[in-house]
């Protein structure tokens, strides 16, 4: 038994969910229960219920449909006034847990009253969509484009993108998509930094820790760059959807970058020759350097990024899928980045370093 069946069958036992229906309202009635969306800030829900006693705790429980490891929910306490009559309105705010859109949220309410009745009110689901815009869509194999400017013909190259990136991972990685995915085409910078709440100046793209949601700013006269961003940020889509540890973060950045620029297609030439030229120089970073984020330097950055994609594509080229998607499935068993390289290769991290560089000198024809 893996150590994370483990930990999830621990967890399954601490932390049970209720069943959703109430075994005994009592006098209690639901008179109504809605919810309230302000994209990207609030969600609000609202409750009305009645009670032949006065009405002395309102909880609201809520879970997000994302990737977790055991069942859970968070829970809310509205502020009301007892009586026999209540309303009560609980709003989440996105600075304190961000909500992608198209998100779904399912909730549901506990009411009690002073004589001991409680009622635990049916599950209902809300989606929590970006209604500032008009969207479109096309789907296939799984991938879900939304966008609101540019021709149909435009999303539809966004979407032959996205496809043959998810092929290419999966033919050269054995890693596949395990739910759909929704991506969100925002026609700039400006309306995709509008749908984030305090996002960083850089962003152009985001996807979704634990969810299988990305967002990403792409004009239809931008068209070609827009194809690569969305193949690299389906990259890390995929990475995230078969590396995801209940013990926390374990994927180093070369390994997600790597895939993520592996993803847009191979590396091009004038990449390699820059890299080479850097390797010769004596200049290359160590791997053990990129575990952790990329240099904020755009010169060293693209070296990082050119580095991670070409070792992936050395791990691919010389030892095939099945061993790099051996080592994506021993990182989501828990297992560090240097035990899980020495079970599948024979190596680690520094091994890897030394491994590479010898294949590269050769590609280049040194000794």
């Amino acid at each position: 038994m893996t150590r994370k069946l483990c930990i999830v069958l621990l967890l399954l036992l601490i932390c049970v969910i209720p069943a959703g229906v109430s075994a005994a309202a009592g006098n209690i009635k639901l008179l109504d229960s809605s919810t309230e969306a302000d994209f990207p800030n609030l969600l609000t829900f609202n409750i009305r219920g009645e009670s032949t006693a006065p009405i002395t705790r309102i909880r609201l429980r809520y879970e997000v449909d994302k990737k977790i490891y055991a069942p859970t929910f968070a829970e809310a306490w509205p502020e009301f006034q007892t009586a026999k009559n209540v309303k009560a309105s609980w709003s989440w705010d996105m600075r304190k847990g961000i909500l992608p859109p198209g998100a779904v949220v399912t909730y549901w309410w506990v009411i009690e009253d002073n004589t001991g009745n409680r009622l635990l009110t049916p599950k209902k689901s809300i989606t929590f969509d970006d209604t500032r815009y008009k969207w479109q869509k096309v789907s296939d194999q799984n991938i879900n484009i939304y966008w609101y400017q540019g021709s149909r013909s435009f999303a539809g190259d966004l979407l032959k993108a996205a496809v043959d990136a998810k092929e290419r991972l999966e033919r050269d990685t054995g890693a596949t998509l395990d739910k759909p995915v929704y991506i969100y085409i925002y026609a700039n910078y400006s309306d995709l930094r509008g749908s984030i709440i305090a996002p960083d100046e850089w962003t152009g793209g985001v996807a979704y820790r634990g969810f299988t949601i990305i967002s990403i700013g792409i004009s239809p006269n931008n068209l070609d760059w827009g194809k690569k961003a969305l193949a690299h940020e389906l990259g890390h889509l995929l990475t995230q959807q078969v590396t995801v540890s209940p013990y926390g973060e374990i994927r180093p950045y070369w390994l997600d970058e790597g895939l993520a620029m592996h993803a847009e297609g191979e590396q091009s030439e004038a990449d390699k020759k820059e890299l080479q030229n850097v390797i010769e120089d004596g200049r290359i970073a160590t791997l053990l350097s990129l575990t952790s984020p990329f240099p904020a330097s755009p010169e060293d950055a693209f070296f990082a990024y050119a580095q991670s994609q070409s070792v992936i594509e050395y791990l691919i080229n010389t030892c095939g899928k099945e061993k790099i998607n051996q080592l994506l499935k021993l990182l989501d068993d828990g297992y560090s980045v240097d035990d899980a390289l020495t079970r599948v290769y024979g190596f680690n991290l520094s091994g890897l370093d030394d491994a590479w560089l010898e294949y590269m000198t050769a590609a280049a024809g040194g000794s």
